[in-house]
């Protein structure tokens, strides 16, 4: 059993129990991860503190990631209660519900920076505030998918997201190895949260990966957990720049 008693984790992105986010945070509270777990807005306050409550001792943060103020005010409040961090989870992708509906060619220049802010750079900006605190090394992950390296009908703009956020994964963990900070990304299957159900024609994509992959079945939240898991732990002591991939084996057929 791996054992995080001592170890601090922020994890990002819980909006509900679907949230990729919250089987993350399963998995490190059942390792004894000290947890501060955090939510975007006023909005999604009340779903996410009734989850972080049947997580005791986890500790609520509202922090919006596009705004640098936000993320600054957090990483202090983060600082001054637990001096400081050893794993952070980005569990963050947005795109508006228009782009990933429709034609690739008609992505807006708007809609195309908020994917990339809300998806991509938030990584770089989370990270950044977030080394000076990972005083003995730690262990940095986000979530990606297979759209960031083949064609995936209706994802659209967050699947050119998704290949810079893989190519990040790759600079940050040169940026940050010589601070022994690894900086990793799951690749992992369709899941019905929030964000993926703005993608046209989720159900069709699930079917066929549940149809397709070697393990004939979908991924669930707390697969994607025992992963990251095994990323926040010194099992992965060598293990940095790299994209696991969680989705029952998908990304190696080749129809």
């Amino acid at each position: 059993m791996i054992d995080l008693s001592g170890k601090t984790a922020v994890v990002f992105g819980l909006a509900n129990k679907r949230s990729i986010a919250w089987g993350i945070a399963q998995k490190l509270h059942e390792a004894c991860a000290n947890l501060a777990i955090c939510y975007q807005n006023e909005r999604m306050k009340l779903e996410a503190e009734s989850l972080i409550q049947e997580l005791p001792g986890a500790t609520g943060f509202q922090c919006d990631v596009s705004n640098d103020d936000e993320i600054e005010t957090l990483f202090a409040a983060l600082k001054q209660k637990y001096g400081k961090i050893d794993i952070l989870v980005h569990a963050v992708a947005f795109a508006p519900a228009t782009e990933l509906r429709g034609d690739f060619i008609n992505t807006s220049r708007e809609g195309f920076r908020i994917a990339m802010d809300v998806s991509v750079y938030s990584l770089v900006a989370v990270s950044r505030a977030a080394a000076p605190m990972m005083t003995d090394g730690g262990s940095i992950m986000t979530l990606s998918f297979y759209a960031a390296e083949k064609v995936v009908p209706h994802y659209n703009v967050m699947a050119l997201a998704k290949s810079a956020l893989e190519s990040a994964v790759r600079y940050l963990a040169f940026s940050l190895g010589d601070k022994n900070i690894r900086v990793n990304a799951i690749s992992a299957g369709p899941i019905k949260t929030l964000a993926a159900r703005g993608v046209g024609d989720l159900g069709d994509m699930m079917r066929a990966h549940a149809e397709r992959a070697p393990l004939h079945r979908n991924v669930d939240q707390l697969e994607v957990g025992g992963a990251a898991l095994f990323l926040a732990s010194s099992l992965s002591s060598a293990i940095t720049g790299e994209v696991m991939y969680v989705d029952c084996g998908y990304n190696v057929m080749g129809f």
